[in-house]
């Protein structure tokens, strides 16, 4: 036997495990779900085709809470990673207090999930701290868990305990950009917001990607919050597909809930391949732009005895080329470009 078939079959050996639990845990119940979708019967099931999926789409329960994880997504995910991404270009930097802000935000990841929402019934409760507070202002006391406000109060909630994790992404990013960067962008009189724009955000697409996926998946999760806050039947405004998920479950309803999980999977995988899609040919853009522009200029056939016209040379391309002679030649490039080296080299003569 040779020595490559002896190493796949040990790989395929170390393998074996993993592709085992994944089978059993996910391939197979999945399939088992799909199958189901499309039966009716609890004892002597039948092919029910889409009629399933037909009578979920036309219930009110289920528009209602797929309008609500959607009015959930929708805020909260683009809040968490502005509000993360600013937390993190302030702490950017500071060498002094960095561990200790990134032990802080990372607290409410390690607390117990039933200890969180104790806290926060004891204080958006009808009569609780929150309402007292209101109470000695002479405010309005509204009952936070019982109306529209449970929506906020899930948002924060939802904000406060997962922002710690995207602030530790965003700063690993920020800590991969080199220095050099920085102090070229200074030496060409760049601002901070055009650092920021030209030279961060691009190099920071992969945590960007990587933030935007598990805020979706960590959004999805948020159904252990809303049942501990408003129990199997909250508010409308917090009633969510996870919700009618769970009262299917509980009502021996497997169709129902099938056809629910089948289609959160699929959101789920359809918003993850429109975004590293995206992101992908985000990049291919990047290095096609960036290797035009860093190849040299082909020599052109001579007709009639002259050398054919030359494109003109572009502001931006300009531009790039000063800027990648500078990363290549250090600060004295431009000194040397503008004529401050003459200067200086006529007074060192005299």
């Amino acid at each position: 036997m040779s020595l490559r078939k002896k190493e796949a079959l040990v790989g395929l050996a170390l393998v074996l495990p993993f592709l085992g639990g994944f089978l059993m845990f996910y391939i197979i119940p999945f399939g088992i779900t799909a199958f189901y979708s499309f039966t009716a019967g609890i004892s002597g099931m039948y092919f029910a085709g889409i009629r399933n999926y037909v009578e979920v789409f036309g219930s009110h329960a289920f528009q209602l809470a797929a309008y609500n994880t959607f009015r959930f997504m929708a805020a909260g995910i683009p809040l968490i990673m502005v509000i993360s991404l600013v937390l993190s270009l302030m702490l950017y930097g500071r060498t002094g207090h960095t561990r200790a802000f990134q032990s802080i935000f990372l607290y409410p990841m390690v607390i117990p999930i039933g200890s969180v929402v104790m806290f926060f019934q004891v204080m958006f409760s009808r009569y609780g701290v929150a309402n007292r507070i209101l109470y000695q202002l002479g405010l309005p006391e509204p009952d936070w868990l019982e109306s529209g406000s449970a929506f906020g109060v899930l948002l924060f909630l939802y904000i406060w305990k997962n922002c710690g994790y995207n602030i530790v992404l965003f700063l690993t990013g920020l800590n991969g950009i080199p220095r050099e960067f920085l102090e070229d962008a200074r030496l060409n009189g760049a601002g901070k917001w055009q650092y920021f724009r030209y030279i961060q955000c691009p190099l920071l697409m992969p945590s960007f990607l990587f933030v935007f996926v598990m805020s979706v998946i960590n959004s999805f999760k948020c159904f252990r919050e809303a049942y501990l806050l408003g129990g199997q039947y909250p508010h409308e405004s917090i009633y969510m597909l996870q919700h009618f998920m769970n009262n299917n479950f509980a009502s021996l309803n497997y169709q129902r809930l099938s056809v629910a999980a089948i289609l959160v999977f699929f959101i789920i995988f359809a918003l993850v391949i429109l975004l590293f899609s995206w992101n992908y040919y985000q990049e291919q853009d990047m290095a096609g732009m960036l290797k035009k522009k860093s190849l040299p200029a082909r020599r052109t056939k001579i007709r009639g005895g002259r050398p054919a016209a030359q494109p003109r040379e572009t502001m931006e391309y300009r531009e790039y080329r000063e800027y990648r002679g500078m990363l290549l030649n250090g600060p004295d490039e431009k000194i040397r470009r503008t004529g401050g080296g003459r200067g200086q080299e006529r007074r060192r003569r005299r």
